[in-house]
């Protein structure tokens, strides 16, 4: 009798403050390359490095007492930096059990995967069972990144505690949202982003298709004193696209704050963008993936998604 293998569609989120990871071959013998070796908080580190990733919390401590035939590797929807956060991420698995054992339902394997979870900062959301050709990376629809801002506060040691690794403390009392606003619509609609991406980027091609850039007042932080609420402002950045360069989001985040705080104009965002001449780096949360129509900042970063990320899907 064969041994049946079921595939997993897994949402989950962290913390991503801890996590500095590169990325390698489960046995720690192939090859890796110079940017793939320093791009991925959410990634494992093979070999005998300790492990450090996201990735490895959940393959070597959690999916081992799943007790599948072969080895469970998740392939992750969004490889995001370190020190980012994840709302929610994505991954596909694949679990192998012996002859004449039945797959585990989903809600199972939810469930030890929690339990055997160890890192605080990691946490199991969903499972769904999906088709066995199911790619979380390649069958996404779209991606969102949400970066939180503070003006008010003279740097990130003055921030509430509680905030200090979920937005970028800018050393401003007051942003020109307006401005930014009209600069974030130079960046939609279908570009080269050559000018958004960091050298080295494996991108066959550097044109993606930015659907919504936007510049909002954040919610109130409930860990914001009173003496303190008056001074301290929080700011949304939000990001979709099926998919983005490497540190791409990052990049016009920096780009519209540097338009905020009167550095750059507008027009010269649509200039920069037409340049397609890489720029300097800028800071993230993973909201996360999305399939179709359902949902079934150092500098550091916002909440969601390079502090945020939600992906989509079919």
């Amino acid at each position: 009798m064969r041994s049946v293998r079921a595939r997993y569609l897994v949402y989950f989120q962290y913390v991503g403050t801890g996590f500095k990871a590169g990325w390698a071959g489960r046995d720690g013998l192939h090859q890796v390359t110079p940017l793939a070796s320093v791009r991925s908080g959410v990634a494992a580190v093979r070999g005998s490095q300790r492990a450090i990733g996201v990735q490895n919390y959940l393959e070597q401590e959690a999916a081992e007492r799943l007790n599948s035939v072969e080895p469970v590797r998740f392939t992750i929807s969004s490889r995001t930096d370190a020190g980012v956060h994840a709302l929610s991420n994505t991954a596909h698995l694949d679990v192998q059990r012996r002859p004449g054992q039945p797959p585990f339902s989903p809600e199972v394997v939810a469930q030890a995967l929690n339990t055997h979870l160890r890192h605080p900062a990691i946490r199991v959301l969903q499972v769904f069972r999906v088709p066995s050709d199911f790619h979380a990376r390649h069958a996404a629809t779209s991606r969102t990144y949400l970066y939180r801002l503070a003006t008010g506060c003279p740097g990130p040691d003055q921030l509430p505690v509680f905030e200090r690794n979920l937005c970028w403390a800018l050393r401003t009392d007051c942003l020109d949202v307006p401005a930014m606003q009209e600069a974030a619509q130079h960046l939609l609609g279908t570009h080269d982003f050559s000018a958004f991406q960091s050298a080295g980027s494996p991108a066959a091609s550097p044109v993606r298709t930015l659907r919504r850039a936007s510049v909002s007042p954040g919610p109130t932080s409930p860990f914001v004193l009173p003496q303190e609420n008056r001074k301290l402002h929080f700011w949304t950045l939000e990001f979709e696209s099926q998919s983005f360069l490497y540190r791409q989001v990052r990049r016009m985040t920096a780009v519209l704050v540097a338009v905020g705080l009167g550095v750059l104009t507008p027009t010269q965002v649509r200039v920069i963008l037409e340049s397609q001449d890489p720029l300097g780096p800028a800071s993230c949360t993973l909201q996360g993936p999305q399939y179709g129509n359902e949902d079934p900042g150092h500098r550091t970063l916002g909440l969601a998604v390079e502090s945020g990320h939600l992906d989509q899907y079919t």
